[in-house]
């Protein structure tokens, strides 16, 4: 009797652990199903990020080889993009990394859709300012008809053109600053609290000048006479040639345009006494000239 009961006890607990067994089974089943089903669906999400990635930047691509001359914001928001591509490839697929991506997917697209609309922005001004100046050459043109020098009245229309062109300044002034810890400037005219100096002009408008990168050239001279800063050296194709402080690039719509840089303080204090400023265009025309004392 007590045997029987023995192995009715074994029985029932050989099926306990039957059961244990198989739920266990069933659950490391599910569990691996769900790991693959998440995968996939990790991979098909990180396959669709790189699809809409590929796509913005085969529309860069494309603007690029649209656009008459090389546009470097859209080269490089091509390049940054492609490096988003190999990053994405690369990376180990998790939900908080695509989402990430997903959204900065977003961020590229109305990125592309600003620099487009700039882009087409600038090609409108340009052909725009094609046709004004076709028009002045040919009302040009017309003029030189009633003129019997029709040679020398064709030389004097083109010095006309090219001097009408050259841009000029309508503002200028040089101001000594100090630099804060807070990095406020605050204007000074002592010698030993000048940090650096900032010298602001205002190009004119100039509705015939040609649009696009303008560099022009700041040359400090300091009491003794000496040009401050690093000293550079300009040669101008007539053969002339200036020492400057330094070059500031612009980009000029034909519109009045303000332009500011810095001149930062030599490898010793600034010294007391007379500074004379001079700003030179990319021919190295005289365009302004201001002094100024530190005492």
């Amino acid at each position: 009797m007590t045997e029987t009961k023995s192995n009715n006890g074994l029985k029932v607990i050989a099926g306990l652990l039957g059961v244990i067994l198989l739920g266990v089974i069933i659950y490391t089943v599910s569990l691996y199903q769900e790991k693959q089903k998440n995968t996939a669906m990790l991979t098909k999400e990180k396959e669709l990020v790189v699809e809409d990635l590929t796509s913005l930047k085969s529309e860069y691509d494309k603007a690029i080889l649209e656009s008459n001359a090389t546009n470097e914001e859209l080269v490089s928001a091509r390049d940054n993009i492609a490096k988003y591509i190999d990053s994405v490839k690369t990376m180990k697929a998790d939900i908080a990394s695509l989402y990430r991506y997903r959204k900065q997917v977003g961020i590229l697209t109305k990125e592309r859709e600003q620099l487009i609309r700039k882009v087409d922005s600038l090609t409108r001004s340009n052909t725009f300012l094609a046709m004004q100046r076709d028009s002045t050459f040919v009302e040009l043109e017309k003029q030189t008809v009633f003129n019997d020098s029709l040679v020398v009245q064709n030389t004097q229309l083109a010095d006309v053109v090219e001097k009408g062109s050259a841009l000029n300044l309508s503002k200028f002034s040089v101001d000594a600053v100090k630099e804060r810890s807070s990095g406020k400037l605050v204007s000074t005219s002592r010698a030993k609290a000048t940090d650096k100096l900032k010298v602001c002009f205002t190009v004119a408008d100039n509705v015939i000048a040609q649009a696009g990168d303008r560099q022009f050239f700041i040359e400090v001279l300091d009491p003794q006479g000496n040009v401050l800063g690093e000293s550079f050296s300009k040669t101008s194709d007539s053969g002339s040639s200036v020492t400057y402080s330094k070059g500031t690039d612009f980009y000029y719509e034909n519109r009045s345009l303000d332009v500011c840089d810095f001149i930062n303080k030599p490898a010793s204090e600034f010294q007391k006494g007379n500074y004379m400023v001079n700003v030179y265009d990319n021919s190295l025309k005289l365009l302004g000239t201001s002094k100024f004392q530190l005492k």
